[in-house]
């Protein structure tokens, strides 16, 4: 059975390049994390664009992600669990804000550390939040002139 060498090398290539998607698509999605996390709570008003999967950023780095969202029906405020990486501590007066990656980007969950010297415990509540700011509103008030003053 002869095989040719040109077909060998270029099944080899293709072999690689699909090992190389996988281990960069299980890097992407946080399989390859060694699962050191621990989980904090925060409670927003609007969390328009953040869903199960949605990065938390702190100074642009990637530190977590959103776990769980549940609405609450006596307070009517989207409920969220969120993991955070071991070994990175957050001062307990930090404020967390729903955020946005630019005009077309998507929103991601963004903790603005505060100065305390004690930091938050695993479970613990954050309690300082902002929350998803609405673009579709804003154009609104821009157009119909309600922003402007006289």
């Amino acid at each position: 059975m002869s095989h040719n060498t040109t077909e060998v090398l270029v099944g080899g290539v293709v072999l690689a390049a699909a090992i190389g998607f996988a281990i960069y698509a299980g890097q992407a999605t946080g399989l390859s994390q060694s699962g050191a996390e621990y989980q904090l709570n925060a409670s927003f008003r609007s969390l328009e664009g953040v869903g199960v999967g949605t990065d938390v950023r702190l100074a642009g780095v990637k530190i977590g992600t959103v776990t769980d969202v549940e609405l609450n029906p006596q307070t009517y405020r989207a409920e969220t669990l969120f993991s955070v990486q071991q070994g990175i501590d957050i001062p307990d007066d930090s404020a967390i804000v729903v955020s946005s990656e630019g005009l077309l980007g998507g929103n991601f969950v963004e903790i603005m550390p505060g100065g305390s010297p004690f930091s938050f415990e695993p479970g613990d509540e954050i309690e300082d939040t902002q929350g998803a700011v609405s673009l579709i509103s804003l154009l609104l008030k821009f157009v119909s002139g309600s922003g402007e003053e006289s």
